[in-house]
């Protein structure tokens, strides 16, 4: 484990490096990245999202039928492949999370499937999981966390958990202005709304564990959003968190699971090419403003003007999300297939692709790293030699 100054982040009793490497779909963040991040004593992390685009066999299968049961089937398959093959290179080292979005639509099949496969815990944000604790009973050392973003949300699921006999093994707070992919707040307007800033909602959120009685190191809280350099983690940690998540910057390392140009579109974006929108799950999103992304926003008022709701229009028969804007009619959001657009930006394909990225610069510029050097980066301060972005 890197040696650095900084008190270990403690789950479920194992001592980690106090970094949580983000989970990112669709294959963006997978068995590579995740294994290499864990190998190092940190949390790596699996997206659970529509694995399958890593496993050609099980593409192939998908070919041949649109049956929402089968085409889970096999998203469970590729999991538990990912899941394994994660903890071959972790070799035992750190932990490995699965991340799941409460808001896709099979999301307890997917929550059941890590479980069983051996996820180390289940990370779970775009949407409040009241649910976890039961769909996870049987799997007690399973550490669950919840992605929230503000005191109030912690607090509704903090309450209603504690009424199951159960409490986050910590709690990852994501700041909406600065996270990338689907954000933590119900309309584009709120995303600034410094209700969401680290400032307020760590020392409100050790204020609400003294209301319930719960001691204030019981919990670790990890900070979202925003972290790109040595300052702010020093500056997070100092003010209560136990450590801190990066998505991005993760993404464009070298164990990366995505396409090399997939990292070279995320390492290159100015900031003046990070758009926010609406997309089909109903939440904002942040993302690179790629050819495909400047062409959809420019024609989203007309497909808005023809939202109409269609099973018809669920292009890959998979019915992915609890809410689609594009199924579903929902003229005020995203009127495109998500899973295609992910899945095109993870094999690299820039005008065709959505590629999700956080809002601010990335610790090594647009230098494509190894995991080693971003963790030894954000915990000592050291940037490799030759870089001074």
């Amino acid at each position: 484990m890197l040696a650095h100054a900084f008190k270990p982040l403690v789950i479920k009793g194992r001592s980690l490096l106090p970094v949580i490497q983000g989970g990112m779909g669709v294959g963006v963040s997978a068995h590579r990245l995740a294994g290499a991040v864990a190998k190092e004593g940190a949390v790596g992390t699996v997206a659970s999202v529509d694995l399958r685009h890593h496993h050609p066999d099980l593409v192939e299968r998908s070919k041949h039928t649109k049956d929402t049961a089968i085409l889970d089937a096999l998203n469970c398959e590729a999991l538990d492949r990912e899941i394994h093959l994660a903890r071959d290179i972790a070799n035992g080292q750190g932990m490995i999370a699965v991340n799941v979005m409460k808001a896709v639509d099979c999301h307890v099949k997917l929550v059941q499937q890590a479980c069983e496969s051996g996820a180390d815990a289940i990370v779970m944000g775009a949407g409040l999981p009241f649910d976890l604790p039961e769909v996870t009973a049987d799997y007690p050392n399973t550490a669950l966390i919840p992605i929230l973003s503000d005191v109030r949300g912690i607090a509704v699921v903090l309450k209603k958990w504690m009424k199951k006999g159960r409490k986050p093994d910590a709690i990852v707070i994501e700041h909406p202005a600065h996270a990338g992919g689907h954000l933590g707040a119900t309309r584009l307007d709120d995303i600034h709304n410094e209700k969401f800033d680290f400032e307020r909602v760590l020392p409100d959120t050790l204020a609400l564990f003294d209301e319930l009685g719960i001691p204030r190191d019981a919990i670790p809280l990890i900070v979202a959003g925003g972290i790109n350099s040595h300052e702010k983690v020093c500056r997070y940690l100092g003010m209560g968190a136990a450590g801190v998540q990066l998505g991005t910057a993760f993404a464009v390392t070298e164990e990366g699971d995505a396409h090399p140009n997939f990292k070279a579109v995320l390492a290159g974006a100015q900031q003046e090419q990070i758009v926010e929108f609406m997309s089909v799950a109903g939440l904002p999103a942040r993302a690179v403003l790629t050819p495909w992304l400047k062409n959809y926003l420019n024609r989203e008022t007309r497909l808005q003007g023809n939202a109409k709701a269609d099973p018809a229009r669920c292009t890959q028969g998979m019915n992915c999300l609890s809410v689609c804007g594009l199924r579903d009619g929902l003229a005020k959001v995203g009127q495109f297939c998500i899973d295609l657009k992910l899945a095109a930006a993870m094999r690299g394909e820039v005008s065709k692709g959505l590629f999700f990225r956080g809002a601010d610069s990335l610790p090594f510029g647009d230098a494509i790293r190894p995991v080693r050097e971003l963790l030894d980066y954000l915990l000592t301060g050291q940037k490799p030699a030759g870089l001074t972005a």
